[in-house]
């Protein structure tokens, strides 16, 4: 067994994916898991009993949306009574930021691989602060929710529907890092050029002008309202780099609030955890560390694909927002071609002379360096209903890559 040729074919994969955005839908017309009083989570599995505060926040506020509970305490108990089951989105082709919960009557987006199969789903952008992803469900995070799901969905859907071809993500993330941004906390350029495009077709398919306006109000006002596609298309690219047998490439890294969790392309889909670090960084007015939850989300799929964190020299106007200087930046993205095997030739960085970003993180490279791979992430508050308090730096714990590394060793008898 050739470890090198199964994680060039891996890699291959990977970089070779073009994810178009397609359309708009009801999550349980396209994720047949989402059956009655079902719900899909950020990060690997966890049962209620360990589920962090914004994680707990986010089921009751999806409880409360789908009709479930009449309040807040009725939705806890039905959790805590199993009467709701739950399942990491990663299992079944979805990503979702932050809490990531995702229950059958949320629109989400549908990304699709113009080069081959497979297809991804992620939830609609919330926006900033006080939102359910980061576990509030107060009246006006679900009202909020219930306009997006019900008058904007139905819009955006057929507005990337009046045209052939869908939204092309993988030129648009490639665009918008050549315009600062890094395609994890900093999507500033990504969003404008997201709503450019959808704009005209949202202007030639709306009929209602109040809708129409408050649709692209809504757009251009939220900074990361490509996020979530974006964390869509780079689920397709890392599932085409999954299930390649020998291969060491990690292909999802994702937090629940307790547990960080990875899985490698040649193990199949097991999940390796361990306590998921609290990240270090800057605090909105009011809060502190000591409000903070420990890392939470699916959004690193960015990492996982060469962006984010990996792609920082891209964006060094990132660290005003997550603390650092523009040099951190830079040596954060020199540092993860370290335990990377190959550069991206899409996504590339003009500081580095065009150079494309450091994509597909070994395990052997990680575990021998002792190099953990950046993650840039938002902060949740550690108790539900609270919200987003900041944003901040953090690395997923060696041993997680340890502990892969011997049972990568123990499969394949090495």
């Amino acid at each position: 067994m050739s470890i090198d040729r199964a994680n060039l074919e891996a890699i291959s994969g990977m970089t070779s994916a073009h994810p178009i955005l397609e359309t708009v839908r009801r999550a349980a017309e396209v994720i047949p898991a989402l059956g009655e009083r079902r719900l899909l989570h950020a990060g690997p599995p966890i049962e209620w009993e360990r589920m962090s505060g914004p994680l707990r926040g986010a089921v009751i506020g999806a409880a409360l949306l789908e009709g479930w509970a009449s309040d807040a305490g009725a939705a806890e108990q039905m959790a805590a009574a199993g009467e709701i089951a739950f399942e990491p989105c990663h299992q079944h082709a979805a990503v979702g930021p932050m809490a990531g919960v995702i229950s059958p009557s949320m629109a989400v987006y549908v990304v699709s691989n113009a080069a081959g199969e497979g297809t991804a789903y992620s939830t609609l952008n919330e926006g900033y602060g006080k939102v359910l992803r980061y576990g509030a469900y107060a009246p006006e995070v679900l009202d909020k929710l219930r306009w997006m799901n019900d008058e904007m969905a139905p819009l955006l859907a057929a507005a990337l529907e009046s045209e052939e071809g869908g939204i092309d993500l993988r030129a648009l993330i490639a665009e918008a890092l050549h315009m600062g941004d890094e395609g994890h906390n900093r999507n500033k350029a990504g969003s404008l050029l997201f709503l450019k495009q959808l704009a005209p077709r949202i202007a030639r398919v709306a009929t209602g002008r109040a809708l129409e306006e408050r649709t692209l109000a809504f757009l251009g006002d939220n900074a990361l309202s490509v996020l979530n596609p974006v964390m869509a298309a780079c689920k397709v690219m890392a599932d085409r780099a999954h299930g390649v047998e020998g291969s060491t490439l990690v292909t999802a890294m994702a937090r629940n609030g307790t547990d960080f969790g990875i899985r490698v392309s040649g193990l199949g889909d097991t999940w390796f955890t361990a306590p998921a670090a609290t990240p270090h960084g800057l605090y909105f007015p009011g809060f502190s560390a000591a409000d903070a939850n420990p890392d939470i989300g699916d959004s690193t799929i960015t990492e996982t694909v060469g962006i984010g964190a990996f792609a920082m020299a891209a964006a060094p106007a990132i660290v005003s927002f997550i603390s650092g200087t523009p040099r951190d930046a830079l040596d954060s993205t020199l540092e993860m071609y370290e335990i990377t095997s190959a550069e991206h030739p899409h996504f590339t960085i003009p500081a580095l002379d065009f150079r494309g970003t450091p994509v597909g993180i070994d395990l052997r490279k990680v575990v021998e360096l002792g190099v953990t791979p950046r993650v840039n992430t938002g902060i949740a508050h550690r108790e539900a209903g609270v919200g987003q308090v900041g944003a901040g730096l953090v690395r997923p714990p060696v041993e997680l890559f340890e502990a892969a590394l011997l049972a990568y060793a123990d499969r394949y008898n090495l």
